[in-house]
């Protein structure tokens, strides 16, 4: 589980995808005080560690608001780029999985930029299923793009 000491370098690894990747829409970089803040309020949030180094993070929300989605979680997974490709990113989702279970939830969802094709990859050979894309929702480096949204039964 991740805790506040972990806060500086889960911002940075977050921070490197906000300002150069396409996983994420998101233009606006993550202090470790926001980091802090999103660990107190997840449901779950787990960090990936080779001794002292944090190399990645996973975590779930709520996918809506409202009691109807209560049962619905959308992650987040983010690794260092040296950490890609050896197995540590399908390690963090088969636990978020489990967790997700034991806690009652029943559907897991993943919103992936459609430019991000490893992201959507790494998914589907998790899985989960494309339900749906919206087109030009997001925008980063100046140019429209869309969503991507696929999800697992629990």
């Amino acid at each position: 589980m991740a805790t506040p000491d972990d806060a500086e370098a889960i911002a940075a690894i977050w921070n490197a995808e906000i300002r150069s990747g396409v996983s994420t829409f998101t233009t606006v970089e993550k202090t470790p005080q926001d980091v802090v803040r999103a660990i107190k309020g997840a449901e779950v949030f787990l960090v990936a560690a080779q001794g002292a180094a944090v190399l990645g993070f996973g975590t779930y929300g709520a996918f809506r608001g409202g009691p109807g989605y209560s049962a619905t979680v959308e992650h987040t997974v983010y690794l260092t780029k040296g950490a890609r490709g050896c197995g540590l990113g399908r390690r963090l989702m088969a636990r978020l999985e489990t967790v997700a279970r034991v806690q009652g939830h029943h559907v897991m969802v993943a919103a992936v930029g459609s430019e991000n094709a490893a992201g959507v990859a790494f998914h589907k050979a998790l899985g989960f299923q494309q339900v749906g894309r919206l087109a030009q929702v997001g925008r980063k480096f100046d140019r429209w793009m869309d969503l991507i949204l696929l999800q697992k039964m629990l």
